[in-house]
């Protein structure tokens, strides 16, 4: 990402180029990156090919004033903050499903962060509700943040009895636990961004992948709640966790609450499409 692109982008998350690659520096773009650019999977659902490369990703975020899922705005954030020079690496990660299952490999991407002052962090605005704060890569009590109660912990064998502790503590898996409840397990090894190719095709077309089958559009409010649409599903979440559920009547309100409430203009209205 050359300078040109990176101001770009930091134009569309409403924030200025900083003089240093320093942890509050990064405490600041990851809030108004989840404040600006909406998580949403509407791409799967207006036939749109979703394409892992950085040009692609910044086409897409920055030119079209679009959101993704974790692939796209986890990589393309990734891009922004190594062009800006923070330590960036790429992880993969499995999320938590029902029972404690854990999903296929390259489920999610995630970020780890190095900064000037000695931070080391874990950075993610692609999981939809989560941290609205980078959370301490080495720490292992309890991280409090606006969106939970957070907790990094080396994992144990997973429901299969693998995947659990490595040979030693820094090649260990890592579980994340937001509220008590497991959210995904990270790998620490580093990975590059067309390792993650197979999960989106995978979670984009697979009957089984819930982005397949539903809609989503969210975001973090700037009163430190979220918004989401699912759908015709409007729903306003208070940052104390109250919640106010509209449903849409009409297409034409739907389209108002994509451009007004997320920035986002669309031709139609995106509609789950029958699969096999």
């Amino acid at each position: 990402m050359n300078s040109a692109q990176a101001d770009a982008y930091l134009r569309r998350i409403g924030a200025q180029h900083p003089a240093w690659p320093t942890s509050d520096v990064l405490r600041e773009l990851q809030l108004r990156h989840l404040e600006t650019v909406p998580f949403e999977n509407l791409s799967i659902h207006l036939a749109e090919e979703i394409v892992l490369e950085e040009r692609r990703l910044l086409d897409k975020l920055v030119g079209a004033h679009r959101g993704g899922f974790c692939y796209e705005l986890n990589g393309a954030f990734g891009a922004l903050l190594g062009a800006l020079g923070f330590d960036v690496t790429l992880l993969a990660a499995r999320v938590y499903g029902k029972e404690g299952m854990l999903g296929i490999p390259y489920d999610h991407l995630a970020l780890r962060v190095r900064t000037v002052d000695g931070g080391d962090w874990l950075t993610d605005v692609g999981f939809g509700a989560h941290s609205h704060y980078p959370l301490a890569f080495g720490g292992r009590g309890e991280q409090k943040d606006p969106g939970g109660t957070f907790r990094i912990v080396e994992s144990g064998p997973d429901t299969a009895g693998v995947r659990g502790p490595g040979t030693s503590r820094e090649d260990s898996d890592l579980d994340v636990v937001r509220d008590g409840k497991a959210q995904y397990r990270m790998e620490v090894r580093p990975r590059v961004l067309k390792d993650f190719v197979v999960g989106a095709w995978w979670h984009s077309t697979s009957p089984e992948s819930h982005f397949a089958r539903s809609l989503v559009c969210s975001r973090v409010t700037e009163e430190g709640g979220r918004i989401t649409l699912s759908g015709r599903k409007f729903t306003v979440t208070t940052a104390d966790g109250a919640k106010e559920v509209l449903e849409l009547a009409t297409d034409e309100e739907v389209l108002d609450t994509y451009r007004e409430r997320f920035g986002i203009e669309l031709e139609r209205v995106p509609e789950v499409r029958a699969r096999a």
